[in-house]
């Protein structure tokens, strides 16, 4: 992945930014949110309920791995999701029932 200041091909992208748990991630528009992450050198982005993380695994939408809250909504699918300027990503943890 290249970040959207080290293209040395000098491509006119348009940056955005998201916030990722408060904290200001840079992109490009037509990225995935799932992009803008690993551009930004984060592997994952949930904890599943027995604590391994969890980021892109399929990459296509089918496996739910790469789920977020988006904007206050919950389970988005980065790897699906287009990146929009403002966007606000909350990484998530799964908690089985009775383990609070």
């Amino acid at each position: 992945m290249i970040p959207p200041n080290g293209d040395s091909i000098g491509r006119a992208d348009r940056p955005l930014a998201v916030v990722v748990d408060g904290v200001e991630v840079q992109g490009v528009y037509g990225q995935t949110l799932a992009s803008v992450l690993l551009a930004d050198d984060r592997s994952h982005w949930r904890t599943a309920p027995n604590g391994g993380r969890r980021g892109v695994f399929c990459g296509i939408g089918i496996c739910f791995d790469c789920v977020a809250t988006v904007n206050g909504v919950p389970d988005i699918r980065l790897c699906r999701r287009p990146a929009r300027d403002g966007d606000t990503v909350i990484t998530q943890t799964r908690v089985i029932e009775g383990e609070r």
